[in-house]
Parts: C-alpha cells; structure tokens; sequence
C-alpha cells in the first residue's frame, strides 16, 4: 500500500518510527515532512498528506503531532478525508471499520511508540464494514 506521512515538530519522533515499520512492512511511503524537532508551522506539512490522499498518489494517510488535535482539524478541512483522531487500538480499528477513515492523526505526546505502531498495524488491517454507514459517510463526500 503506499501511505503519505506528515508531522509537525511534535510528531517527528513518532513519524520516524511508524514510518521505518512500514517500510519493513513492505509499504511504499511518501513523507512530506517535517525532518526534525526545530519548531515549525504544522499545516505546512498535514495538508500535502490530505492532498495526495484525495489525488489518489496515496491510499492512505498518516499525520502526527503532539496532540493530534490541529492535525486533524487541518486534514478534515478536505472534502473526501476522513480523518480520524486515534489514541488507542480501539478508536483506529473503529476509525476503519466504522468510518471509513482514509486518515488517522496520533498525537506523540498522547500515545507510546509501541501503541502508535499498534495503532497503525490495526487501522490499516481493518476493513470498513460498510452497509448503513456507506450513505451516511458518501452524503457528507457530497456536501
């Protein structure tokens, strides 16, 4: 699967991390940085993620930053994503299975490393179920 990666200054350890599993995963990534912990402006680095992921150059999305907060408010401003803020295996596998979720923002100060690769192995295993939730999520595509 090819995944686009993104953090802020806050993500950046975590970013590294999920981004070297994936690679051992066999995933192609696309990281559109950041490259450090040296303070900068996060939509700089969320909104490429979203953009590929709605141009179809990614099938999916991953963005970080302390919270997960901003970098989901950022990516969700995108007509067709569906970012979901995750903080346990139960949110990223209901991310997927219930919402369809074509992003998942982590928060590197909320979660361990080992649970943010937990996370990701989990949500992008778990297929969306479909049925009642396919009209509701494709009504609001629409808007």
């Amino acid at each position: 699967m090819k995944i686009a990666i993104g953090s802020d200054h806050a993500g950046f350890r975590h970013k590294e991390t999920i981004k070297t599993m994936l690679e051992e995963l066999g995933h192609e990534i696309l990281d559109y940085g950041t490259d450090s912990e040296t303070p900068v402006d996060y939509p700089r680095f969320i909104r490429p993620v979203a953009e590929a992921v709605l141009r179809g150059e990614a099938e999916r999305g991953i963005v970080l930053g302390g919270s997960g907060n901003g970098e989901a408010m950022m990516a969700n401003r995108f007509k067709g994503i569906r970012c979901a803020v995750v903080w346990n295996k139960e949110t990223a596998k209901l991310a997927r299975q219930h919402n369809d979720a074509n992003m998942i923002s982590i928060g590197q100060r909320m979660v361990s490393y080992n649970m943010s690769l937990e996370m990701v192995k989990l949500w992008l295993n778990t297929p969306f179920e479909g049925g009642r939730h396919t009209a509701r999520i494709a009504m609001l595509d629409e808007d």
